[in-house]
């Protein structure tokens, strides 16, 4: 069955000030959320939740994603995903639906991204924060784009539900002045083409 859908949801915040300095270039944060029935709601326990990952993470991933192209277009520099699954779901619930290259793959091959997906999966009542941590597309060592989108939704998720969401950033994080991996790992004697440090 294809995901059943009750909202989605656009977050666009774009930061001129910071710290009392102004930004010279605002840095724009965007996130793109579904609020859906969670697939396995009422059902007790579901050994296999792959026939649903199959069902819903693409068509997910491609409108999410649609949704967030919408506002950055060819700008987006930053990514990551999130998912709060209703307090009748398990956590389990919220990261099948993100965890999955059916879902993430959409957006990945979309803006032509190199590193994995920055990712939170938390469950909780309505009006739960939701933390969508970002990185760099294309570059894991660049801190400049550590950024978090935090937001809410006051009437999701329902107990059968799931808020799946992506976010973006156009630029990195205002004022950026903590330098990056590369420079901590060169000054430690590590190595630079290995930026996870491991």
């Amino acid at each position: 069955m294809p995901p059943q859908i009750r909202r989605t949801l656009i977050h666009h915040q774009v930061t001129h000030e910071e710290g009392g300095e102004p930004v010279d270039e605002p840095t724009e944060l965007v996130a793109a959320l579904a609020i859906i029935r969670n697939p396995w709601f009422g059902q007790g326990w579901v050994e296999d939740l792959r026939p649903a990952i199959r069902d819903h993470g693409p068509e997910l991933g491609a409108l999410l994603t649609q949704m967030i192209l919408g506002v950055t277009g060819d700008r987006l520099e930053g990514y990551g995903k999130a998912s709060v699954v209703g307090m009748g779901g398990e956590i389990e619930h919220a990261q099948a639906l993100t965890h999955t290259l059916f879902f993430g793959n959409q957006y990945r091959n979309a803006v032509n991204a190199k590193s994995y997906l920055a990712f939170a999966n938390t469950r909780g009542a309505a009006g739960t924060s939701m933390m969508i941590p970002l990185m760099h597309k294309d570059d894991v060592g660049q801190r400049s784009h550590y950024q978090t989108i935090h937001l809410s939704v006051q009437d999701a998720p329902a107990d059968d539900e799931v808020i799946i969401a992506l976010g973006a950033s156009i630029g990195g994080h205002p004022h950026h002045r903590i330098g990056n991996r590369y420079q901590d790992l060169e000054e430690m004697g590590g190595d630079v083409d290995n930026p996870a440090g491991v």
